[in-house]
């Protein structure tokens, strides 16, 4: 079986990811492919191009006398080195005058990018580098969709002793803004696919129902069978 075992935290009141622009704008720049791929000027022109002021206000608002450190989701992609995370940072942590941590990597690649959900719950990232105990932290990404890398992300800081905020990304599914899992969801989960499927979560992956996102819970609950999602989970493992 796969390492696939990774540190996550309940979610308590983590706040709603703020999302600077939708994806049909973001996916629609002309620097964004190129961005993607690993072309740092090109990420810069994206993110000076898309950075919501709306949301510069709204971070400055609520954490600007905090002065958090920016931590960026930034990894190795299939087709190169995604530069739109770091940048990100880099451009937000310029413009907010909020320092930002460049230390901490993404240490395998999981081909999330286009992936469907059970590839994106299969493959979990993990990350390493150095962690200061008792700073806070603010998260960048490039894209939320399942919101599992950003799970990930604070799953790591706050298991080396660092504080989370909340998170920013360029773009993502606006239904996925809110990673903290409801409880209904959880219930509905234990209710459909009984306590059996929990219990070989855990052993899998090393967290519990009340550590999915609420996307990822979600997607679960309304796959037919607890079968169905262990055998998918393996197939999409060992593709």
């Amino acid at each position: 079986m796969p390492c696939d075992k990774v540190m996550r935290f309940p979610w308590d009141a983590f706040p709603p990811v703020l999302i600077h622009v939708d994806e049909r704008t973001a996916k629609g720049h002309g620097s964004y492919r190129a961005a993607k791929q690993g072309d740092v000027n090109e990420a810069y022109r994206l993110a000076a191009d898309l950075t919501n002021p709306a949301c510069l206000e709204t971070l400055d608002a609520m954490y600007g006398k905090v002065c958090p450190t920016l931590v960026s989701a930034h990894a190795i992609e299939r087709d190169g080195l995604n530069a739109i995370p770091e940048t990100l940072a880099d451009y937000l942590a310029a413009r907010l005058g909020w320092p930002v941590n460049t230390n901490i990597l993404q240490t395998n690649v999981v081909g999330h990018t286009g992936a469907d959900g059970f590839t994106r719950l299969a493959r979990q990232a993990r990350f390493g580098g150095d962690v200061e105990a008792g700073r806070i932290y603010f998260l960048v990404d490039d894209f939320v969709g399942q919101g599992g890398t950003l799970a990930n992300l604070r799953g790591y800081l706050m298991s080396k002793g660092g504080v989370v905020l909340g998170a920013t990304v360029l773009t993502g599914k606006s239904y996925s803004a809110n990673l903290a899992i409801e409880e209904a969801i959880i219930d509905e989960l234990r209710k459909n696919h009984g306590h059996e499927l929990e219990h070989w979560w855990k052993e899998r992956f090393g967290f519990g129902y009340e550590c999915l996102t609420h996307s990822e819970g979600t997607y679960l609950r309304n796959t037919e069978t607890a079968e169905r999602i262990r055998d998918r989970i393996a197939a999409a493992s060992e593709g």
